[in-house]
This record gives structure tokens, C-alpha cells and sequence, in this order.
């Protein structure tokens, strides 16, 4: 079984990837860059877990979708809405959400895998942490699920989310199970250089470790 990953350089992307490893004979990763404010750093990230599960040269995919930047409606692609600061546990809807995102990404690892012939798409969407977020909840993959099987020459193309109901504890605890490198991954919603530490994502990556009393192996400002 050929599978592609969805790599965006996250914490809960390189735990799918390991995951992935253990299930599939052969991985390609894709990473989208979509005009976010930290599309430098999630890249160099891409690059450096491709290297660590010494994924082949033609099997490294990077498809840029900035228009959705052009588009804005997010605090991660449109500098005139600030990255909130975590406040807490919330099923609204954060101004982080990128509209109908995930569409767009999962897409184009669907016409890639007619290309290579993967019959499966891996991605680290997560409910648990990201309640709010309409592209995170089960029900959206399963109507994606049937849409590909409408809508591909074969129909035999299934998305896989492994980590959909973990809490960030236990996908950290998934990720140090498998060995993925955690130190090769990035959260922050703001910063390429040094993590904030107060946007939601780091919020969250950083109450994982402390709820599992590890300490997170990259740096932030705060």
C-alpha cells in the first residue's frame, strides 16, 4: 500500500507520519503552503521530517495554494485580524479557521494519488482540540470519504484520521510511542523564528506536556 501523508510540519502531522510508517509500505508527503503567516518555518519542518523518514526525492510534494490568502477571512492569512491568545476550551469557531481549508489540501493529495497510485490519504486532524474548527469533525470526513468514492477513476481513494479523538496529551504520548521527532515540528500560529506561546496552538501543544509532565523540546518567547 502506497499512502500519502499530509505533512504541514505540526506536532499532529509527524505523529500521523509515524503512524502512517507502521501501516504502509511505501509514504509520499505532501506539504501546502496556503499564504500563512509561518509558511517559512512549517516548510523547513516539511523538509526536515522528509529527511528523518528518508522519504525518496520524487514522493516530497510541495503545492502551493496561497490564493487563499487573496481570499483572507483568517488570523493566519491576513495580517488585519490578530492571532487570538488562548482563553480556554471553546467550540466557537477561532479567527485562526482558514475557510474551507482542508477542501482545498485534501484535494490535492487526491489528484496525486491517481498520479502515484496511493489508495490512502493520512491527516492529523484532531476534534478533541479543535472543536470549532468544521473541517476537524468526523462527519466532514465521512461525507469526504463518499465523495471520493463518486468522484475518482477508481473510487478506491479512503482519507484516514488516526488521531481525530485524541487529546494533545495523547497524540504526544502516540508521536514519543513511535519515535516521531517532536523537536522537528513547529505549532505556532505567528512567529517563524521563536514559538509564542500564547496563540491557541502552542497554548494547546503546551498544556500536553505539561498534563504529561514532559517538557516540550522546542523553545517559545513566553
Amino acid at each position: 500500500m502506497r499512502a500519502i501523508v499530509l505533512v504541514s510540519g505540526g506536532m499532529d502531522s509527524a505523529c500521523v507520519a509515524a503512524i502512517a510508517r507502521n501501516e504502509a509500505s511505501e509514504l509520499a508527503f505532501l506539504h501546502v503552503t496556503y499564504g500563512q503567516n509561518t509558511a517559512q518555518k512549517e516548510r523547513a519542518m516539511f523538509l526536515d521530517l522528509c529527511d528523518f523518514y528518508k522519504i525518496p526525492d520524487p514522493y516530497r510534494l510541495i503545492v502551493d495554494i496561497s490564493f487563499l490568502r487573496d481570499i483572507g477571512g483568517s488570523s493566519l492569512t491576513d495580517k488585519s485580524i490578530a492571532v487570538s491568545k488562548f482563553t480556554g476550551d471553546s467550540d466557537q469557531i477561532p479567527s485562526s479557521y482558514v475557510p474551507f481549508r482542508n477542501t482545498h489540501i485534501i484535494a490535492s493529495a487526491v489528484s496525486w494519488a491517481e498520479v502515484i497510485s496511493a489508495d490512502t490519504i493520512f491527516i492529523g486532524a484532531n476534534e478533541e482540540d479543535s472543536p470549532g474548527y468544521p473541517d476537524c469533525r468526523p462527519s466532514y470526513y465521512q461525507a469526504y470519504n463518499q465523495l471520493l468514492k463518486e468522484g475518482t477513476k477508481e473510487g478506491k481513494i479512503k482519507i484516514k484520521t488516526p488521531i481525530i479523538h485524541l487529546t494533545k496529551a495523547q497524540i504526544i504520548e502516540k508521536a514519543l510511542e513511535l519515535k516521531a521527532p517532536l523537536e522537528k515540528t513547529w505549532s505556532c500560529y505567528q512567529s517563524n523564528t521563536l514559538a509564542c506561546g500564547i496563540c491557541d496552538s502552542c497554548a494547546l501543544r503546551l498544556r500536553g506536556f505539561k498534563q504529561l509532565g514532559i517538557q516540550d523540546p522546542i523553545s517559545y518567547q513566553n
